[in-house]
């Protein structure tokens, strides 16, 4: 799941919609929308972005929250490394050998660390 999926399930499990019943809504399937939520499918577009924030009545500082965590969402991540020195490139590849044994207290070591 991504983080942008984590937070529209969250908004629309906290205002009791089922998840059939806001796809409907805003013009998407069922099965498109639990894609999205769960992170099988790329970020959404910015109209949908819009539409979602319409239909969860979302505003200002909460509708940019979660445009930058659409923005961050991408389940697949290229990094190119090109022209960089070669820890750069190291890090990357071991990133990306060992991301899925990391537990979530050292991801969020990792991020504090990265977001300085």
């Amino acid at each position: 799941m991504t983080p942008f999926g984590a937070r529209i399930r969250s908004l629309r499990q906290a205002r009791g919609v089922t998840l059939k019943q806001m796809a409907a809504d805003i013009g998407v399937s069922a099965a498109y929308l639990s894609a999205l939520e769960h992170g099988h499918r790329g970020r959404p577009s910015w109209l949908l972005l819009q539409r979602i924030c319409g239909y969860l009545n979302i505003i200002w500082d909460d509708a940019e929250e979660l445009a930058e965590l659409a923005k961050l969402s991408h389940p697949r991540v290229t990094i190119d490394t090109a022209g960089l020195s070669p820890k750069a490139t190291l890090l990357a590849n071991e990133l990306s050998r060992k991301i899925a044994s990391l537990d979530d207290s050292r991801l969020d070591q990792m991020l504090k660390l990265l977001r300085g």
